[in-house]
C-alpha cells in the first residue's frame, strides 16, 4: 500500500489484492466456504467488544471466572455471530456465498442462545438486560422501530456500554458509578470505532480510484491515491482493537 519514489517524485502504487477486499479483515472467497464464515465474525471488532465484557467484569471486586466465561460466550454468540450476520444479510457487504436463509437462522439461534444463557446464569434477575440485548441486536441491524435504533448512538449502546455494564450487573448484582463512566468510554471508543471504519468501508467498496494532489507548503505537489486515505484509518482501528484487548487483559489479570 501507498506509494513510491520515481525520478524524485512520489507515485502512487496501484491497488493490490488487499485493497480490493471488502474489509481489511475479510478472507472469504464468496463461495460459502469457512472462510466466509470467518470473515462474517469481523475477528478485530468481536474482540474489541468481548474486551468491553471482559473490563466490566474486571471492575468488580471479585471476579467470578465461570460467570465471565458464560458472558463472553453470551456475547460472542449475540455480537459477534448473531448481529454480524443480521449485518450480512443486508446486501452481504463482506461479498460472502452465504445464502440469506442460512444468515437469518444462524443469527435467531445464535441470539436466541445468548438469550438461554442469560436467564440460566441469571434468571429474572437478568431479564430486563435480557431483553434489552435482544432488542438491540435485532432493533439495529433490522432496523426495528422505523431505524430508531440504527444510527451512532444506537451502535454505541448495543456494542459499547451495554456489553460492560450487563458483564459487571451479573457478577455484583449492581451497577457502580465507576461502571457508569467505565460505560461511557466504551460508548466513545465505539464511537472513534465507527469514525474510522464508516469511510474506510466507503473507500473499499464504493470507490474504484481516487485522483487528488496534495500541494505542500513549499509549493510541491503530492499524488494522493485510495491507499493514501485508507492506511491511516485501518491503523487507527487495528491499534485500537489490539489496544482494548490488551487493557481488558491487564485490568483482569490486577482483578485477581
Amino acid at each position: 500500500m501507498g506509494t513510491q519514489e520515481s525520478g524524485g517524485r512520489r507515485m502512487s502504487k496501484p491497488p493490490t489484492d488487499t485493497q480490493k477486499r471488502p474489509a481489511f479483515y475479510a478472507t472469504g472467497r464468496g463461495t460459502g466456504g469457512w472462510r466466509d464464515w470467518l470473515s462474517i465474525l469481523h475477528p478485530p471488532y468481536t474482540a474489541w467488544h468481548l474486551g468491553y465484557v471482559t473490563i466490566g467484569a474486571a471492575l468488580t471486586s471479585s471476579v467470578d471466572y465461570a460467570i465471565l466465561g458464560w458472558s463472553l460466550l453470551a456475547f460472542f454468540l449475540a455480537l459477534g455471530v448473531g448481529a454480524h450476520a443480521l449485518d450480512e444479510l443486508h446486501g452481504h457487504p463482506l461479498r460472502t456465498g452465504i445464502a440469506d436463509r442460512t444468515l437469518l437462522s444462524i443469527a435467531v439461534v445464535t441470539i436466541a442462545g445468548a438469550c438461554a444463557i442469560g436467564w440460566i446464569v441469571g434468571g429474572l434477575r437478568l431479564l430486563p438486560f435480557i431483553a434489552v440485548g435482544a432488542v438491540l441486536a435485532f432493533g439495529y441491524n433490522l432496523e426495528w422501530f422505523g431505524g430508531l435504533l440504527h444510527n451512532a448512538v444506537g451502535l454505541c449502546l448495543a456494542w459499547g456500554a451495554f456489553p460492560l455494564l450487563t458483564s459487571y450487573y451479573v457478577q455484583a448484582w449492581n451497577i457502580s458509578w465507576a461502571t457508569v463512566f467505565a460505560a461511557f468510554g466504551a460508548m466513545g471508543l465505539t464511537l472513534a470505532q465507527r469514525s474510522l471504519s464508516t469511510p474506510a468501508r466507503w473507500l473499499r467498496r464504493r470507490v474504484a480510484s481516487v485522483q487528488a494532489t496534495a500541494i505542500l507548503d513549499d509549493g510541491s505537489t503530492a499524488p494522493l491515491a485510495t491507499s493514501d486515505l485508507l492506511r491511516p484509518l485501518e491503523l487507527a482501528l487495528k491499534a485500537l482493537s489490539f489496544g482494548v484487548v490488551a487493557l481488558a487483559m491487564a485490568l483482569l489479570v490486577a482483578a485477581r
